[in-house]
C-alpha cells in the first residue's frame, strides 16, 4: 500500500506533464497558424482604380431573422464603411420581432439610395430550406432580375460590423487572387460571461484545427469558409448553384466553400482584424443554441470524433486546474509543477489571442469552466443532431438534415 501511495503522485505528475506538453503544442500550432494567416490589407495604389470600378458592381446581402438587436448597427456600419455606390440589401426572413420596422426606420432616416429592403416570402411548402439559405436566394433572385445585375455578391451576417475600407480590402484580395470566393474571418467580440468562457476556446479550436494555408492552396483539397463574410464573384456563385444548391445544408458556408474549390474556381480565406468584427451571440442561451446547431455537423456526424473532441477539450482546458487540487491532496511538488506548466501554457494561448485577435485576457482563469461548457456543447450537439430533438436555430427546427 505504501508503494502504491508513492506511485500515485508520480502517475499524476506524468499525466499532467503530458497535458502541459499537449498545451504547448497547441500554442505552437496556434502561433504558426495566426502568423501565417493572410489578413485584410488595403489594396496597393496601382489596384485602386480596378477596386473602385468593381465596388460599383457589388451588392451586399444581409439576411435577417429576428435581428432587432443588430439590424440597425449592421446596416449603418456597412453604409458608413464606404462611400462607393454599391447596393446594400436587407432581406427580412419572416422575423417576428421589430427587425423589419427598425430597418424601415433606418431607411427613412438615412435616405440613402444604396439601401434596399426586401420583405422575404414564406418558405415554399414541400421544400426544405434551413438557416439563411432561403433569404439569400431571394435576394440573389431580385438582383438577377435587374437589367444590369452586379458582378460581385457579399453575404454578411447581421451581427457583423465593418470598419472603413473593409469591403474594398476584401474585393482587392478577390481581384488580386482571381478567386471565386474570398471569405473573411471576423474578430470575435465577447460580452457576457458565457461568451468569455466559450468563444476563446472555439477560436483556438478553429485557428489551430484548420490549416489556413492548405485551404488557400488550390492544389490541396481542404476547404473551409467563414459564414459571416463571404464575397463571391457572381459567376462563380451561380456556377456552384448558390444558396439554392445548398438549401438543406445547415453549415452552408463550408458547403459553398467546398463547392467553389472543387470546381476549381478559387477559394481564399483571410482574417479581418479590426476591420471586420462580430459578436456572434449576446446571451448564454443564444450561444448554446448556435454552437450545438453545427458542432456535430463539423465533425461529420462522427460520434468517435465527438468523444475524442470532448476528452481533448477537457484535458487541455480543465485538467491543469484540477491538478492544483490534486497537488494539495497529495502534497506533491511534481504534481504542482506540472499543473502550473499547463496553466502557463493556457496563459500563452490567451496572450496569442490577445496579440493577434485583440481578445483581452478577461476571465482566462476560468478556462477550466469553459472547457466543461464546451464539452457539454459538443455532447449536446451530437445528441440534438442525431435525434433531431431541440435541434433549432433561433427557434426554427432544423429537421433531420
Amino acid at each position: 500500500m505504501v508503494e502504491l501511495g508513492w506511485g500515485i503522485p508520480e502517475v499524476l505528475a506524468g499525466v499532467l506533464a503530458s497535458t502541459a506538453l499537449a498545451i504547448a503544442l497547441v500554442a505552437l500550432r496556434l502561433w504558426r497558424a495566426l502568423r501565417a494567416s493572410p489578413w485584410l490589407r488595403d489594396p496597393p495604389p496601382e489596384q485602386a482604380a480596378a477596386v473602385a470600378a468593381a465596388m460599383e458592381r457589388l451588392a451586399v446581402i444581409v439576411p435577417a431573422y429576428n435581428e432587432a438587436e443588430n439590424v440597425v448597427g449592421c446596416l449603418s456600419s456597412i453604409l458608413d464603411s464606404t462611400a462607393a455606390p454599391l447596393q446594400v440589401w436587407l432581406v427580412d426572413d419572416g422575423s417576428t420581432d421589430a427587425t423589419w420596422e427598425l430597418a424601415q426606420g433606418l431607411a427613412a432616416k438615412r435616405q440613402d439610395p444604396r439601401l434596399h429592403l426586401l420583405k422575404g416570402d414564406p418558405r415554399p411548402q414541400g421544400q426544405t430550406w434551413v438557416g439563411k439559405n432561403w433569404a439569400c436566394a431571394q435576394a440573389v433572385a431580385a438582383l438577377a432580375a435587374q437589367p444590369d445585375p452586379p458582378d460581385y455578391l457579399l453575404f454578411l451576417d447581421c451581427d457583423v460590423r465593418l470598419e472603413s475600407g473593409a469591403i474594398e480590402a476584401a474585393l482587392g484580395h478577390l481581384l488580386a487572387s482571381g478567386s471565386g470566393l474570398v471569405s473573411v474571418g471576423p474578430q470575435l467580440v465577447c460580452g457576457c460571461l458565457a461568451e468569455w468562457l466559450v468563444q476563446p476556446i472555439m477560436m483556438v479550436i478553429l485557428a489551430a484545427g484548420y490549416d489556413f494555408a492548405a485551404v488557400n492552396d488550390p492544389k490541396r483539397p481542404k476547404a473551409f469558409a467563414f459564414g459571416p463574410f463571404m464575397l463571391f464573384r457572381r459567376s462563380a456563385y451561380e456556377q456552384v448553384g448558390g444558396h439554392a444548391g445548398v438549401a438543406e445544408v445547415v453549415i452552408e458556408d463550408v458547403a459553398l466553400g467546398q463547392r467553389i474549390k472543387a470546381a476549381g474556381l478559387g477559394l481564399q480565406i483571410c482574417l479581418g482584424g479590426v476591420r471586420v468584427r462580430s459578436r456572434m451571440y449576446t446571451s448564454g442561451a443564444a450561444l448554446w443554441e448556435g454552437w450545438t446547431k453545427n458542432w456535430f455537423l463539423g465533425l461529420e456526424r462522427n460520434w468517435a470524433l465527438a468523444v475524442l473532441a470532448m476528452v481533448t477539450v477537457l484535458g487541455i482546458c480543465s485538467l491543469p486546474w484540477l491538478g492544483l487540487i490534486l497537488a494539495v491532496a497529495t502534497g506533491s511538488l511534481q504534481v504542482l509543477a506540472a499543473s502550473l506548466a499547463g496553466i502557463l501554457g493556457q496563459g500563452v494561448i490567451r496572450l496569442l489571442l490577445w496579440r493577434w485577435a485583440h481578445l483581452p485576457l478577461r476571465y482566462w482563469w476560468l478556462t477550466a469552466v469553459g472547457g466543461w461548457v464546451t464539452a457539454a456543447i459538443i455532447l449536446a450537439s451530437a445528441i440534438r443532431t442525431t435525434t433531431g430533438r431541440n435541434w433549432t436555430w433561433r427557434g426554427r427546427p432544423l429537421g433531420s438534415n
